[in-house]
């Protein structure tokens, strides 16, 4: 698997700095002048090109001092902010499909890398610090590094890029009263910019490589469109079974269902082919939320949350409004005949093919159907529809341009999710206005 080799040369405020450049550029040639091929970046300061942009010491001459290593020229990475350059950095090897790096810096330089990339990486990439700098004497290697200040740079950095597809597109229903703010996300107007997680992805999962700072980046562009703060949001810890919160209970490890009647607090369900269900009584003023896959669906997670629905907050299910979100649809779901068998016992309709090796199934019918039986009125059931396109059904993996699909995009997909909050009195009264 390949490598690349990141060499810090960031020392801007060090008052000694074009000697401390030359002898780390030197001690690292000296040290991997092994013929290796691997990839070279240099990272240095902004204005590291007015710090040895002299007669003495001109720019040039750092890429001048990696001529004698093996392999293409390094890569310099000089940028605003060195927010700005990690990120350049990923960019680059994320296109190259490359997760394993080598960085060579100092103690001090670690301890601030490693901060950078909590926020900027995931446990998707082999981060291997190689201590190479310590010996050299700098007076800023005595230097604490603030966690705040590095937070604070990275969430600037991330506010200021641009969109990457467009811009945010909410999806509305038309049943869900307006005592209640919600809405469907689709992939677009993020900052996320890996193919199968651009642009607008809402789930940091450790093993893909999207990192925590920027899908805490595009939640804070969904809640400026949609009327939400960050810290209002609670999403879903999904297990693909059918355990739901009660929120104000001590919270189990996992969850596909949530209900609460709090006022003002946002809750969410995510979805990538999977149904984000939203769950509205306008009468109790209750809500909830499920995460229901082929699993949760046959497991009951739609009917469990209506009935915490019922049994904690005293909800009657006639007055309990369900939407269905975008999934994926029987035109590209399939499953093994014993699974299938399982949702044409709940109704044929359910599955198409039936005597096929994988016949098709159809997840929102059988949530539908599921419903109805436990006392749903069939007319608060809505599927979710694009605006002006009533007459035509959704599905996650027949749609790119606007869906994320784990069954169209493998394993490292994104994710879009369902919302719904109770709205302050005072925001009900504007909307009346």
């Amino acid at each position: 698997m390949a490598t690349v080799t990141l060499v810090d040369l960031t020392h801007l405020s060090c008052p000694e700095y074009d000697f401390c450049l030359e002898k780390r550029i030197s001690t690292f040639c000296a040290r991997t002048s092994n013929g290796s091929q691997e990839r070279v970046f240099i990272i240095i300061d902004q204005h590291a090109e007015k710090a040895v942009g002299t007669d003495c010491f001109p720019r040039t001459a750092i890429l001048e001092m990696f001529v004698g290593l093996s392999g293409n020229s390094p890569q310099v990475l000089c940028k605003s902010s060195l927010s700005a350059s990690l990120y350049s950095f990923k960019q680059a090897i994320d296109k190259e499909d490359i997760s394993d790096i080598k960085i060579f810096t100092s103690s001090h330089g670690r301890d601030l890398f490693r901060l950078y990339q909590e926020l900027l990486f995931t446990s998707a990439f082999n981060f291997e610090y190689i201590i190479m700098f310590d010996d050299l004497s700098c007076p800023l290697d005595d230097l604490t590094v603030s966690s705040t200040d590095v937070q604070h740079e990275v969430t600037t950095f991330l506010q200021h890029l641009p969109a990457v597809k467009g811009d945010i597109t909410i999806l509305r229903s038309s049943i869900i009263s307006d005592c209640f703010a919600h809405g469907f996300t689709t992939r677009t107007g993020g900052i996320s910019y890996i193919s199968t997680l651009s642009s607008l992805n809402l789930f940091c999962n450790p093993r893909r490589k999207d990192s925590r700072a920027a899908v805490a980046e595009n939640l804070r562009r969904l809640g400026l469109q949609a009327g939400f703060r960050p810290h209002q949001f609670n999403l879903i810890k999904c297990n693909h079974a059918s355990d739901v919160w009660v929120m104000g209970k001590p919270a189990p490890d996992s969850y596909d269902g949530l209900v609460t009647n709090q006022v003002g607090v946002v809750i969410a369900a995510p979805g990538a082919d999977c149904m984000p269900l939203l769950f509205t009584d306008p009468v109790a003023k209750v809500i909830g939320v499920a995460h229901a896959g082929w699993r949760g669906t046959l497991m009951g997670i739609a009917m469990a949350t209506v009935k915490a629905m019922v049994s904690e907050f005293g909800s009657r299910t006639a007055d309990i409004v369900c939407v269905i979100g975008p999934s994926v649809g029987p035109c590209c779901f399939t499953l093994e005949q014993d699974s299938a068998r399982e949702f044409h016992a709940i109704h044929p309709d359910c599955v198409r093919h039936k005597d096929s090796p994988s016949p098709y199934v159809d997840i929102r019918l059988t949530t539908r159907i599921l419903l109805e039986r436990g006392g749903i009125k069939p007319e608060h059931i809505q599927d979710i529809r694009l605006p002006n396109k009533t007459d035509s059904m959704l599905c996650t993996s027949c749609q790119p341009e606007l869906f994320f699909s784990h069954v169209r995009d493998g394993i490292n997909f994104g994710t879009q999710i369902g919302f719904v909050w109770i709205k302050e009195s005072h925001d009900m009264n504007k909307s009346d206005h």
